[in-house]
């Protein structure tokens, strides 16, 4: 059996280690001549830990997270703690922590397990058809690649989504901008153990530990769309919306550098059921795209990748069975996760602003037991749990 797999990013590639350690022929083709990953870091909850576990990475995975043993939330103006509680009750009920890796080095990392060298890069796919014997991909340069199934893991804005589901399907924005970088840590911005965010007028301030003394941050601020800011203005546009805010915040501005720090307007896509057609699947972005809200996109490409493995592994009806077993696992899932971090999104950030200022309220009496019963059903979903 061969796989084709388009795109070398999170996802693809954690198809591709999944179906070769599961004997899979495969082949990894990449639009890009180098990746380069948006935005800065992620968070990998325990059920993406787990899927990476599973791939062979568990040594590797730990030394890149940082340690986060905290949560907190902290109020906007004076930056009073509203409500900060262990993690550890998580991780010991879900049986993994979780770890905020750098993009960067996560990528090196998969890259690293499957064979850098084994990706094909600057290899544009511009379609793709089925023939009697499998699947056929045609790419911009005149490169023509064939397989028994072919893997679309090709992103939010995939050239096969509208092969598989037969029409296209548009993007829809969340309404809000995010910032992103890495900074140096500094303990008077924020403890360097603890998840910190600063929450006010619907907006949000959030620092992650990843390895390397290092802050993964974030900054949130509810916007109109296509707005002409850039890493030129990004302090000045940031010290305009943040104005008013803590000094930890002020801090944070200052530190940043901008030519390092991503500006990214947030969109979705309304969730569909079909993620197979034939001997197709869509994985990944591509299949589910999400605002990063609950922090579960790039852990639900993971869990993609596992689940289709297994399914290949262990059909015995054909491709064509053991991809529609594989919809069959991840359809309601991956639907569950946008829908969660779409209603998330809309709480943190003022889409009712009378709903939001209620929330901030529930922070100050939060003990941590509700926040991680949410994180704890979410992550005990994963098909590791």
């Amino acid at each position: 059996m061969k796989a084709i797999i388009i795109g070398g990013g999170i996802g693809g590639l954690s198809a591709a280690i999944a179906l070769k350690r599961c004997g899979i022929s495969t082949e990894v083709y990449e639009a890009v001549k180098e990746i380069k990953p948006v935005g800065a870091a992620i968070s990998i909850w325990p059920n993406g830990v787990k899927c990476l576990n599973w791939l062979g990475m568990k040594a590797q995975l730990a030394a890149l997270g940082g340690p986060m043993e905290f949560m907190a939330y902290q109020e906007f103006r004076l930056g009073q703690t509203l409500t900060r509680f262990s993690l550890d009750p998580l991780i010991k009920s879900v049986g993994e922590r979780p770890y905020p890796v750098a993009r960067a080095e996560l990528q090196d990392m998969l890259l690293a397990t499957y064979g850098r060298e084994a990706v094909q890069f600057g290899k544009r796919v511009t379609h793709i058809e089925e023939t009697p014997e499998g699947v056929r991909a045609h790419f911009s340069d005149g490169h023509i690649a064939t397989g028994d199934l072919l893997i679309a893991a090709d992103g939010t804005h995939s050239v096969i989504r509208p092969w598989v589901l037969g029409h296209q399907t548009e993007r829809r924005y969340a309404g809000y901008v995010n910032w992103n970088g890495l900074v140096e840590i500094d303990e008077s911005i924020a403890p360097a153990n603890q998840w910190t965010t600063f929450v006010g007028e619907g907006k949000r301030v959030s620092l992650m530990p990843v390895s390397g003394n290092r802050f993964y941050f974030f900054f949130d601020v509810p916007l109109p769309k296509g707005l002409a800011e850039d890493r030129t203005t990004v302090r000045a546009d940031l010290k305009r919306y943040f104005s008013g805010w803590a000094a930890p915040v002020q801090k944070l501005i200052d530190a940043i550098d901008p030519q390092t720090t991503n500006r990214i307007e947030i969109h979705d896509i309304e969730p569909f059921m079909q993620l197979v057609r034939g001997r197709v699947a869509l994985l990944g972005d591509a299949g589910h795209s999400t605002t990063p809200d609950i922090g579960q996109g790039g852990c639900a490409a993971m869990e993609d990748a596992v689940v289709l493995a297994i399914a290949l592994q262990t059909n015995s009806l054909g491709i064509e069975d053991a991809l529609l077993r594989y919809q069959e696992k991840r359809a309601y899932r991956v639907k569950d996760l946008v829908l969660k971090a779409r209603k998330r999104s809309d709480v943190t950030h003022g889409k009712e602003m009378s709903v939001t200022d209620g929330w901030y309220e529930e922070l100050k009496s939060e003990t941590g037991d509700r926040i991680l019963a949410g994180m704890r059903e979410t992550i005990m979903g994963g098909p590791l749990a």
